[in-house]
């Protein structure tokens, strides 16, 4: 026993210790702690959790490897299930988005909610990551399903909900998404738990 304490010790000694070695690095290792704790209350299994993070960065790095410089895009994976949102110049990036995509290997199926016109703007971006917050502060207030199990996203005021739901907890889910301030619509890219 007094050997796992000391074990225990050392640990966090040497965390600490790298922590302060690796400038700004620190709240990636606390944020990786919360990401487990996260991990644990999913509903995808810890592999699928962790090949959705893979197919995330996998996919970022192909786009903006191969695309036009003034497209702005976000990938989020859920279940193997990837949403794309954002904005492009053109029709032709919008598929050379998804073509890129579907290259990424253990990809289910792709949403294809990225739109062709002007890129948004910091404040724009501002605001969706608000209204992001309101819906998720709503549905730890309602508390009508576990607010951890709907991913929410959202681009110029469209709300994309995911994540592995009942039908109920999608309704619920929806109605609280829709009500909020801010929300001009409501997607849904949700797979039905039985």
């Amino acid at each position: 026993m007094n050997q796992k304490i000391h074990a225990k010790k050392i640990s966090v000694i040497a965390m600490l210790l790298i922590s302060t070695q690796l400038s700004g690095c620190f709240p990636a290792i606390v944020g990786g702690a919360a990401a487990g704790g996260a991990m644990a209350a999913d509903r995808r299994s810890s592999g699928i959790y962790v090949e959705d993070e893979n197919i995330e960065l996998k996919t970022l790095k192909r786009i903006s490897q191969y695309m036009d410089k003034s497209s702005h895009i976000n990938v989020t994976s859920y279940n193997r299930i990837v949403l794309l949102t954002g904005e492009v110049p053109n029709a032709g990036q919008q598929a050379q988005a998804e073509t890129l995509t579907r290259e990424v290997a253990n990809v289910r199926d792709i949403h294809n909610a990225i739109t062709v016109g002007f890129t948004s703007s910091i404040s724009d971006r501002s605001n969706d990551a608000y209204i992001t917050t309101k819906v998720k502060a709503r549905f730890l207030s309602e508390n009508l399903f576990p607010a951890n199990v709907v991913k929410v996203v959202t681009e110029a005021g469209l709300v994309y909900l995911m994540g592995i739901v009942s039908e109920k907890e999608a309704n619920d889910a929806v109605e609280i998404a829709r009500t909020t301030e801010g929300v001009s619509k409501v997607v849904k890219v949700f797979e039905y738990s039985k």
